[in-house]
């Protein structure tokens, strides 16, 4: 069935080589979820379209075609785009990676593309990278249905959480304190205690979306990290 988008606003998530002279690309849009498109000639020598199509930029663009795989028609940048970089780079494209792992396509999701916008302006600005990650990633895990029901939480007991069954209660062990639980429901990120809490329990529940393959952000972190340690 023929489909044609003239117009939609969209964030370039990843783009890899097709065929000889194009593109593949995976964007974010506002009314349509993650799609997948076909930029024809964006890799020519001198395209203006390869140029365009880069990540963390707001974008409008137009598609359409038969097949599942559909034809960008066009492109334009519609603002300055958030300017990224040294870590605050490493977080946004990690950003973009989750998105693309765990988001299915043609699944809207309104709200995720303003967190997402949200958060790209918060790593700009760089006054609380480690905030803006946990806040974006507890609020997309509650957009696509895994939220963390905090009902029973009581702040002075100690609580532990897997996939199957969430948050259970411990009368012993490690676990989670009700109090960071409860701070980071409400994404409070101040102390440096729930800082750690929270960075623990969101790297566990999405460790059991994302399987065993790697995200590849993370390795360039890591990377990076040992680059300056030595």
């Amino acid at each position: 069935m023929a489909q044609r988008v003239d117009t939609a606003a969209a964030y370039v998530l990843h783009s890899r080589p097709y065929r000889e002279t194009s593109l593949l690309v995976d964007l974010l849009t506002l009314e349509h979820g993650l799609v997948s498109l076909v930029a024809r000639g964006a890799r020519k020598p001198g395209s203006r379209l390869r140029a365009t199509l880069q990540p963390f930029q707001l974008l409008q663009v137009g598609w359409q075609g038969r097949s599942e795989l559909k034809n960008l028609n066009g492109a334009e940048t519609t603002e300055i785009g958030a300017l990224l970089q040294g870590r605050s780079l490493l977080c946004g494209l990690y950003l973009n990676e989750l998105v693309q792992r765990l988001l299915s396509p043609h699944d809207p999701h309104p709200k995720l593309f303003v967190l997402f916008r949200y958060a790209l302006n918060e790593l700009a600005l760089a006054r609380d990278i480690e905030g803006a990650l946990r806040t974006f990633e507890r609020q997309f895990l509650e957009l696509l249905g895994f939220g963390l029901d905090c009902s029973i939480v009581v702040p002075a007991y100690v609580y532990g959480w897997s996939h199957d069954n969430g948050l259970q209660r411990q009368s012993e062990g490690m676990g989670f304190s009700g109090e960071h639980l409860l701070a980071i429901e409400q994404d409070c990120y101040d102390d440096p205690a729930i800082r750690r809490s929270a960075k623990h329990l969101m790297r566990m529940r999405l460790a059991a979306l994302l399987g065993d393959k790697p995200l590849r952000s993370r390795e360039l972190f890591l990377k990076r990290k040992g680059a300056k340690d030595d």
